[in-house]
Order: structure tokens, then C-alpha cells, then sequence
């Protein structure tokens, strides 16, 4: 039912960047497909790093959760993006934990799997080390925002970003378009519900956004974006 899709899937991931179709056919033969419903987990932070997933449809949130009990958002994951670096790194645990944040459908390939198709084909190891390069990239920058930006400017620059990567265009403006609570916004940028509160209401007041019941929608994009990159 979902081979060729699942093909079409594996083909735009950059992990497997310029495999045959032949090649991918093999590989979706040997994946397996989840249906997973709005909180569902597909692994636990501590779980044995044994599989990886494609994201086929929906969106995962990638959570840690410190030694005191916080829990952090680390990103969010969508369509033909890898859930699972642990497995491509070789390391033996999963440092995170993935959920579901709305109906969503996963690809799974194993380690031993990925394994063969890395000796196969010495391209997706290169691949490999591209994505994981790209995925510590993106942490540095996160980690340089929560350590030299204010509140209201690291709050802008998550809100950007998650516009830019599943951002939907409305008569309204750009609405993120999966669920996204204030306490998400916190977890995300290192701060209280509190706060992210009180700086989506003054934006509100300003016509900058719109928010509600776990949704944002972006109504002024390049003002908002002036504000991210503003001094201070």
C-alpha cells in the first residue's frame, strides 16, 4: 500500500541522497512503517539506540529531561527528517525522547540495516555525517541564542523558525501548523510559560502574532523579524 510512497519518502531524505531507485526499493523492503496517534512515543530518552525513523507524515518533538526533572524541547521534526541520530552515530542509547504531536506515520530502519547500506554504498555514510553535521550546527546556534540574546529576541527567532520550517499560509498569516502551547515556546527558549505569555500578548497588542489554544500564527513576519535581530 505505501511502497512507492514510501520510496518517493526515502529518496528526498538527505541521508539517502543519490541512491538508484533500485537501491531504495531494497531499503523500503526492509523498513517498517508506524501509525502513531497525537502523544505517542516512538522512543525514550535511555532506550537502546536499535532503530532510527523517517518522518513519512506529521511532526515529532524531540524532548530531554534533565537530572532535576526538567523537561527541554530540543526541535521539532517533520516530513523526510531523521528521528534517531543516536543510531547513525553508533551510539548505544537514545539521548532524547520522540512523540507524536499530531496523527503521524514514521519509516523504521534498523541499525543492522543501515549498517549494510553504509558498506553498500559508502555515499550514505558521507550523507550521514552531513545530517548529523547539520543537526550539531543547528544546536550551536540555539545554544549561542539562549547565552547572548534576551528573552524577547530568543523567543522571536524560535517563532521564525518554526514558521520558516512548517509554516502554512492563512487569511490571518503564517499559522504553525502543528500544535505549539506557551509551554512548548518555554521549554524551547529556556524561560517561564510566565514570560512567553507576557511577550505573545504584547506582540498580540502590536499585530505581530496570534495566538491560541496551542496554535501561532504569524501575522507581521518581517517586523517580528526585525525584532529577533534587534541589539540587546
Amino acid at each position: 500500500m505505501y511502497g512507492t510512497a514510501d520510496q518517493n519518502i526515502l529518496g528526498r531524505t538527505d541521508l539517502f541522497r543519490g541512491l538508484s531507485p533500485e537501491s531504495l526499493r531494497e531499503l523500503r523492503r526492509s523498513a517498517v512503517r508506524r501509525r502513531l496517534a497525537p502523544y505517542d512515543p516512538v522512543f525514550h530518552q535511555g532506550d537502546p539506540a536499535e532503530t532510527f525513523y523517517i518522518v513519512a507524515e506529521g511532526r515529532l518533538r524531540v524532548t530531554q529531561t534533565t537530572a532535576d526533572g526538567q523537561q527541554v524541547i530540543i526541535r521539532y521534526i517533520g516530513p523526510t527528517e531523521v528521528a534517531g541520530l543516536a543510531v547513525l552515530a553508533g551510539d548505544e542509547l537514545h539521548p532524547s525522547t520522540a512523540t507524536a504531536v499530531a496523527d503521524s506515520e514514521v519509516i523504521g530502519i534498523s541499525r543492522a540495516i543501515i549498517r549494510e547500506v553504509m558498506a553498500r554504498h559508502p555515499e550514505v555514510a558521507m550523507n550521514a555525517v552531513s545530517v548529523i553535521a547539520a543537526r550539531y550546527r543547528e544546536m550551536q546556534q540555539r545554544l549561542r541564542e539562549l547565552s547572548t540574546q534576551n528573552v524577547e529576541r530568543r523567543i522571536a527567532h524560535t517563532v521564525l523558525r518554526l514558521a520558516q520550517e512548517a509554516g502554512r499560509r492563512t487569511a490571518r498569516g503564517i499559522e504553525i501548523a502543528f500544535p505549539l502551547s506557551r509551554q512548548d515556546l518555554a521549554e524551547m527558549t529556556g524561560t517561564t510559560l510566565h514570560t512567553v505569555s507576557r511577550v505573545l500578548s504584547a506582540w498580540e497588542s502590536r499585530g505581530l502574532v496570534d495566538s491560541g489554544r496551542r496554535r501561532v500564527v504569524v501575522r507581521r513576519p518581517h517586523e517580528l523579524a526585525l525584532l529577533a535581530d534587534a541589539a540587546g
